[in-house]
């Protein structure tokens, strides 16, 4: 049985207008502009059959998967496994803060070279070790769960890192944009942002 995910990143947050790093820090929220994208992320995927939304327990996620709800109107479970890397030491810092502090460090967390995939900073997880427990709830719902198109509402690296699990290459995700994943004979495909 195929199933589709819709797995949208969070409208803008104060921390990304102050243009500080997030991970799992949770007093970053959605700024003016980010509840307009949620809103527009809502009337984008009203047409698509959607019957539940998964969230990251983190408040910028969760805004806007209350926002999109309004066209969806839907459960929303929240599910830890969704929610974005942590970043350790870094969280809360400017990003001209870390280039200073860590530039090369930082610069090749960033990169998609397999290389780097275990590296972390202090306090902090893996690229790796975010796949791995993203794929794991996606493919707990994708083979357990009775809904067929299921929606996600999450975080930007998270989403980088799924295209780099599924062998695409590593891009920037734009606030309020929207991947759609299907599953079907147990293998994943891109469909493609929306």
């Amino acid at each position: 049985m195929k199933k589709t995910f819709y797995i949208f990143r969070h409208g803008q947050s104060s921390y990304n207008l102050a243009g500080r790093t997030q991970g799992q820090t949770n007093d970053s929220v959605l700024t003016e502009l980010g509840q307009q994208q949620a809103i527009q992320v809502g009337q984008r995927l009203q047409d698509k059959h959607i019957e539940l939304i998964l969230c990251s327990p983190l408040v910028r996620a969760r805004q806007t998967a209350e926002l999109v709800n309004r066209s969806l109107n839907v459960p929303i479970i929240y599910d830890n496994r969704f929610i974005e890397v942590n970043v350790g030491e870094i969280e809360g810092l400017h990003y001209t803060e870390i280039m200073e502090k860590y530039g090369e460090k930082y610069q090749q967390w960033r990169s998609s070279d397999q290389q780097f995939e275990n590296l972390r900073f202090n306090g902090g997880e893996s690229k790796k070790e975010v796949r791995q427990r993203v794929f794991a709830g996606l493919q707990e719902y994708a083979e357990q769960s009775p809904y067929s198109v299921i929606a996600v509402s999450s975080h930007g690296i998270m989403l980088t890192q799924l295209f780099i699990a599924l062998g695409e290459k590593a891009v920037d995700i734009p606030n309020g944009s929207i991947l759609q994943l299907e599953y079907q004979d147990n293998s994943w495909k891109i469909i493609g942002l929306i």
